[in-house]
């Protein structure tokens, strides 16, 4: 006999919900542990998952719908072999009591013989509509149940229902080896942001044939993951400063002249301004401990080492090697670790224990002549600096106007861990260093 689906009750105290939307439309077959609704109170999302087989033959109350009560018949499912006009007929033994948020005239009445009523499988609530938060990974009751017994890590699934939410279905893709992430992929990693335009509501806008899809890859959607969690969920300031680096400039002319050349004039090494930039925020950190940190919920990690993360530019995105106890490294070691780090990056040669960890990055776009701007920090580090070109700009001193090379630098800081004064004492370092180069090698 066809089964009545009923609105859930998400939370003890619940007594009305709103029906966000159907995720499952009339006539469509209904597995167990389809999620076929989002229901929202006013702290959550959730998603109603179907606990039974068969075929949606009557959606009751409209989405868009609000207050509907607890135990409301929302929808009716047909059970296998069973008449759908006849199961549709049988909705209007319950007629919807609810005050729809559009003028949707709910279904007119008719004598029908009483169905079964069946509970519904609500899924874990979330913060409307992400599905997943930190290091926790949303999932409903089921998925966990099913995933537990089969003896897998639900935070390895790749969910397929609404904003990622791991459902049944992603169970059993697992179980055949579907749909599972690397072991050593952190749940953070696999963030959905919340959904904006659909691409199909983006494609309307233009016309056929003006573009061509590229498809993402899998380092495009981490990018996208990571910094959309990063901009969602840290609190970001900007700092910015000023830095006269002609002294930088000779030193390198320098260094680099007198760096060793092999049998066939090859210099031993060859200094970058970033080779200094990478150093002086290794030392600065140094001089600043309470900055060498990573936010934890449980608490601040605080780093005996500056472990010193690299934006380099890749094709189709970019990669974060880290230089490890930078502070203790000499520029010319810094030098040909990063040149190393560059061409291995390029060619997607890069171990994981290279790009993982660290507590800030240096992103430096001088090169193409950018004066200044904002990066975007990139979990879990409290900081990144942004490198802006080296330019001839007119400046005072003693009381005279005179040319200096000048670079501006931006520090993003996570604001739950590095505070502004704190982050203001980290970028006066680096800029003392960086205007006096002999103290990063001495």
């Amino acid at each position: 006999m066809p089964t009545n689906i009923l609105m859930p009750a998400l939370s003890p105290t619940m007594e009305k919900g709103n029906l966000a939307k159907w995720l499952k439309k009339e006539g469509d077959k209904v597995k167990s542990g389809d999620v076929i609704a989002e229901i929202e109170t006013d702290k959550a999302t959730m998603e109603v998952e179907a606990v039974d087989e068969g075929t949606l033959a009557k959606i009751v109350i409209p989405e868009g719908t609000a207050d509907v009560p607890v135990n409301q018949v929302i929808a009716v499912l047909a059970g296998e072999g069973e008449d759908v006009k006849a199961a549709s007929a049988s909705a209007a033994a319950a007629p919807p009591q609810a005050k729809p948020q559009a003028q949707v005239a709910p279904p007119a009445a008719k004598p029908a013989p009483q169905p079964q009523a069946a509970p519904v499988q609500p899924a874990s609530s979330a913060p409307a509509p992400a599905a997943q938060d930190g290091n926790r990974v949303f999932s409903s009751p089921l998925a966990r149940r099913l995933a537990k017994g089969a003896g897998i890590d639900v935070s390895r699934i790749q969910g397929s229902g609404p904003h990622g939410r791991v459902v049944a279905r992603d169970v059993e893709a697992a179980q055949s080896g579907k749909g599972l992430k690397a072991p050593g992929a952190a749940p953070g990693a696999a963030y959905v942001p919340p959904a904006g335009p659909s691409d199909q509501q983006i494609r309307a806008l233009f016309a056929d044939g003006s573009y061509d899809v590229v498809p993402h890859d899998g380092m495009r959607r981490t990018i996208a993951q990571r910094l959309t969690q990063s901009t969602q969920t840290i609190p970001h300031f900007y700092l910015t400063m000023d830095c006269n680096i002609d002294r930088l400039m000779a030193a390198r002319e320098e260094i680099n002249a007198s760096a060793p050349k092999d049998k066939d004039g090859k210099p031993a090494y060859k200094l970058s301004v970033n080779d200094f930039v990478i150093k002086a925020l290794a030392l600065a950190l140094q001089k600043v401990p309470n900055a060498n940190v990573n936010w934890t919920e449980a608490g601040m990690l605080k780093h005996k080492h500056s472990d010193i993360g690299v934006a380099v530019a890749m094709p189709g995105g970019l990669i974060t090697p880290i230089v490890r106890k930078a502070e203790t490294k000499s520029l010319s070691t810094i030098s040909n670790e990063m040149k190393d780090f560059a061409a291995r990056a390029r060619a997607r040669k890069l171990k994981p224990e290279e790009y993982q960890g660290g507590t800030t990055a240096v992103s430096n776009l001088g090169m193409y002549g950018i004066k200044d701007f904002t990066a975007v920090i990139n979990p879990p580090h409290a900081t990144i600096l942004a490198v802006g070109t080296g330019e001839q700009r007119p400046i005072v001193k003693d009381g005279k106007v005179e040319p200096a090379t000048i670079m501006s630098v931006t520090l993003s800081c996570d604001h739950r861990a590095v505070d502004g004064a704190l982050g203001a004492e980290l970028i006066g370092a680096f800029k003392a260093l960086i205007e006096n180069p002999v103290m990063m090698v001495v």
